[in-house]
């Protein structure tokens, strides 16, 4: 008996459907840390770092919001999208990972 045989087929279209919620997910975090940042830099007064940090964030998740439009519409428009590239997917990352402490430097 084959192997291939016994294995369940995969179902294509539960990925593509994973990912674009898995994008939405993200995009709803960065936009949490970017409103907590804009709230933090108003509410102790408008020092320059203050400032400077909640415009980095809202450049970040601007980036990043762009981004997973464009992968989300990648997502909807094709049977089965093509992969990342790994420019944009650094790109995804590096706004991922400084969201993410720019979120701890707020909390902390």
């Amino acid at each position: 008996m084959n192997a291939d045989a016994a294995a369940p087929r995969r179902d294509p279209g539960l990925q593509p459907q994973r990912t674009r919620l898995a994008w939405r997910r993200t995009t709803l975090s960065g936009t949490v840390v970017t409103v907590l940042a804009a709230r933090s830099a108003l509410q102790s007064g408008p020092s320059p770092a203050a400032v400077a940090a909640g415009a980095l964030c809202a450049v970040l998740w601007l980036a990043f919001l762009r981004l997973a439009h464009l992968r989300i519409r990648a997502l909807d428009a094709s049977y089965r999208p093509g992969a990342l590239t790994p420019p944009w997917a650094a790109v995804a990352a590096l706004c991922t990972v400084a969201l993410a402490v720019c979120g701890a430097a707020i909390v902390l």
